[in-house]
């Protein structure tokens, strides 16, 4: 048995987890998020507790349980409290700044790269170099993150990009540490 999918998950004051026809849906104070349960896995409630059940023992179905324990515990949190990554901009000149729902950053490059915000996932800029991304999913915001930290990923000479808030860079030392 998985050792995750084996735990149980308690449910929030203010989340409510339905169950009908192998589909899972949990609604929040901040939003509602639903699954579709693979064939082999069941969902039971009982008072403020949520156990997943495997109905069989085969590997992949150990694993989907696993998996589907930790997609409906993110969604509990999701819903009742939201997930929240923050970036920072370091290097001279670099800017963000919100127009509408369009991030508009300014990363050393000849124009400025503009990223629309997808739908359930906020964006708030604080002063010039800090980007707060807020949801419910936790992947979505994880996936936005990724993406607008592709946009100019960290260096390895002078640390200069996006990167997460307390992420350390392991800075080279470059050519003129060689003499």
């Amino acid at each position: 048995m998985s050792r995750i999918g084996g735990k149980v998950i308690e449910l929030k004051q203010d989340s409510d987890v339905s169950v009908s026809d192998n589909i899972v849906t949990v609604k929040g104070t901040l939003g509602e998020l639903s699954f579709s349960l693979p064939t082999g896995l069941s969902c039971v409630r009982e008072d403020n507790m949520l156990k997943i059940g495997a109905d069989s023992q085969s590997k992949r179905v150990r694993a989907f349980q696993g998996l589907f324990r930790s997609l409906i515990y993110n969604a509990v949190i999701g819903v009742s409290e939201g997930f929240s990554h923050t970036l920072e901009l370091i290097g001279i000149g670099y800017r963000a700044q919100m127009t509408g729902k369009t991030l508009v950053l300014n990363l050393g490059y000849s124009h400025p790269i503009n990223f629309e915000s997808p739908e359930g996932i906020s964006i708030k800029v604080e002063g010039n170099n800090k980007i707060i991304i807020t949801g419910i999913d936790k992947q979505a915001v994880g996936q936005v993150a990724a993406n607008i930290r592709s946009f100019r990923p960290p260096e390895p000479y002078k640390g200069k990009g996006v990167r997460t808030e307390g992420e350390h860079i392991s800075l080279k030392a470059g050519k003129s540490a060689k003499k």
